[in-house]
């Protein structure tokens, strides 16, 4: 008995959960329902009065029904023709004057039930494009609602739940398993195991030691770990990327004006094959015939969705595309210029030669307190292997592409090139072995010492340059502060066309607009990089977590510190416009063969006005494989995760 009573509870149990489960979908669904009528109203009235023929017709009052579906359809018309002309004073061709006309030449003939299909499609275009976008933009939508939003502080009471903007650099932080990392902060544990797919593509996790540097926006792995807050969240990596994809996401590409160029030459067409038509039948029927198939949907929707889509798969690959209009320029990019420190190289240089009569420990105390403010990559190393107790500068200058100078201890102490600090034009007297420069001090105007330095290149250089030539870039290029010497043997090794050397910022500025063929592409990662990048057709900065200004004015960011990263990008850029041209000519050709079949006057207006629907799916399909990777990028790709059969020899 207490069995059947037992097996009588589950079933109740079981029962009440399906009733929830189903009430609760019922009222999602409607949900989305009250929101989708909210955001399309002129949707929700096409669909009312289509129910409203409907009954109409069926109880018999056609004549009603005609007046109704033909005044609503005109109604539309009209606001169509209103954004026509706005469209046509801002000085675009309105490619939708085939619409207004195909509605009203379908209420003309008394085909009103097609009129109301094309304003269906008018009216749910806009609800079917930001569809396809959603469904396009996934990868920069997961980034978006991936962005940390509560932070754990550890304080003497236990811990406690803040709002991230009220993190404070200095905060002891905890970060429970398989949660956001809130800001950018340094590990406290021993290790962690951090998941920064979501930042960098990567995907698996990485390993990291006391002490390492977090990134804002990775995931923690399986074991709760303690941070110290670097940066506070408005500063953090996660949310300059979450501003990055903002922009991304508000932008439109300015494909608008090749739709235009095809629309023009389309609408002709339309016209002439609707007139033709009426004219050798003397039907008025066979002008709306064409027009309602000749509708210019595939032209509005199918290149923006490619865009996102492409947009969507760059991100994908941790490439944060800025502008839409920038995957056109990609997609023609015909030489592409390189920073060469940190950007070829890795940008970590190491002292290996000290040469001085003053004590090593002496000079490089007095080098390391000039750069102490310097963000370059040789003053950062120069810091590093003074160690502690550097004293505070009393005044410090940097001179871009030359060095810094500064005043320690009343002493003036320069850093830098030979020239800049020995106040002469006199080339350098040393001779360096290969891959190895000088960094020169001078105390007080007398030359005190040097340092031989190198930056190895980086190992996935020469596989990444390889893949650039192999694209189709004609032109690769060097654009750089450093010595004209160190430079050439940098080209000289990986195999790089054009040697540009010992640049300021506004001579690189000069030198990119001399760089043919265009279009030109700049990749750089430092302060001194900026203003290049800016004036390059298609600035791309290497790594997110580079300098603020070199990520302000490029027009991509990579957020992995990863040159491969740029044949990729080139492959994206190219494989989205293809798709968006497609998806394109798709639709013009088949709007032409239906164009004629409806000249025929076989295929009525109401079929034909459906079949255009079909090829509007059609052309939206094709777009959004522009989000998925190419054959070319996944050999790339294949070919990138073999280990590299030429290492780099040549370090600088």
């Amino acid at each position: 008995m207490n069995r059947g009573n037992s097996a009588n509870s589950r079933r109740q149990e079981s029962l009440t959960f399906v009733v929830k489960s189903l009430s609760l979908k019922y009222d999602v669904v409607m949900q989305r329902i009250k929101l989708f009528l909210f955001r399309y109203p002129l949707v929700a009235l096409v669909a009312i009065v289509a129910i409203i023929g409907i009954v109409l017709e069926v109880t018999g009052n056609n004549e009603a029904a005609s007046w109704v579906v033909s005044g609503v359809a005109a109604f539309i018309a009209v606001l169509q023709f209103k954004g026509m002309v706005d469209t046509l004073r801002e000085g675009s061709f309105g490619i939708d004057i085939l619409a207004v006309t195909a509605i009203g030449s379908t209420i003309a003939v008394g085909e009103y039930w097609a009129a109301l299909v094309v304003c269906l499609m008018l009216t749910g275009g806009e609800a079917l494009e930001d569809y396809a976008e959603n469904r396009a933009g996934a990868e920069l939508t997961s980034l978006l609602e991936g962005a940390p939003t509560v932070a754990y502080r550890q304080t003497d009471s236990g811990v406690e739940d803040i709002d991230i903007d009220a993190v404070a650099v200095g905060d002891q932080l905890v970060v429970r398993p398989h949660e956001t990392i809130p800001v950018d902060a340094r590990l406290v544990s021993r290790t962690a195991l951090v998941d920064e797919s979501q930042l960098t593509g990567e995907s698996m996790p990485v390993h990291h030691d006391e002490g390492d540097l977090l990134m804002s926006g990775s995931m923690n792995g399986t074991v709760t770990i303690e941070i110290v807050a670097e940066k506070t969240a408005a500063n953090s990596q996660y949310q300059r990327i979450v501003s990055l994809v903002n922009e991304a996401r508000e932008s439109k590409a300015p494909f608008v004006r090749l739709a235009d160029r095809v629309a023009v030459p389309f609408t002709l067409l339309a016209f002439l094959i609707a007139g033709t038509a009426w004219a050798l039948s003397g039907d008025p029927m066979r002008f709306a015939q064409v027009l309602v198939v000749a509708t210019p949907c595939p032209l509005i929707i199918a290149a923006p969705v490619a865009f996102m889509a492409g947009m969507s798969r760059a991100a994908r690959s941790g490439l944060i595309v800025k502008n839409a209009g920038t995957i056109e320029q990609i997609s023609k990019v015909r030489s592409v210029a390189f920073d060469k420190t940190g950007t070829l190289t890795r940008g970590e240089p190491e002292i290996h030669v000290v040469d001085s009569e003053w004590p090593d420990a002496d000079i490089l105390r007095l080098a390391a307190s000039a750069e102490m403010y310097s963000s370059h990559p040789l003053g950062e190393a120069i810091v590093a292997a003074a160690g502690r107790n550097i004293p505070q500068p009393e005044h410090s200058e940097d001179i871009p592409a030359q060095g810094v100078s500064a005043r320690v201890e009343g002493r003036r102490v320069m850093v830098g090139k030979y020239g800049f600090v020995t106040g002469t034009d006199k080339p350098a007297p040393h001779v360096l072995e290969a891959g190895r420069s000088s960094i020169y001090v001078s105390v007080d105007g007398e030359l005190a010492g040097r340092f031989e330095m190198s930056d190895p290149i980086r190992p996935e250089t020469p596989a990444s340059l390889d893949a650039v030539h192999s694209i189709g870039i004609t032109n690769t290029v060097i654009l750089t502060g450093d010595a004209e010497e160190t430079a050439q043997r940098v080209a000289s090794e990986l195999g790089i066309d054009t040697v540009h050397a010992g640049l300021l910022p506004e001579d690189k500025v000069s030198a990119i607009t001399d760089v043919k063929p265009g279009p030109v592409m700049m990749v750089g990662d430092g302060v001194n990089d900026a203003p290049v990048l800016a004036a390059s057709d298609v600035g791309v900065a290497m790594g997110a977590r580079g300098s603020a200004a070199a990520v302000e004015s490029a027009d991509v960011v990579i957020m992995l510190d990863d040159l491969t990263r740029i044949p990729r990008l080139l492959l994206v850029g190219k494989r989205t416009m293809r798709i968006a041209w497609q998806a394109i000519a798709i639709g013009v050709a088949f709007s032409v063969v239906l164009m004629l079949i409806g000249a025929t006057g076989v295929m009525p207006a109401f079929v034909g006005a459906w079949m255009q629907e079909l090829v509007d799916l059609a052309c939206i399909l094709w777009a959004l494989l522009a989000a998925r990777p190419s054959k070319a990028e996944k050999e790339l790709s294949a070919r990138f995760a073999q280990p590299q059969g030429r290492e780099p020899t040549v370090s600088v």
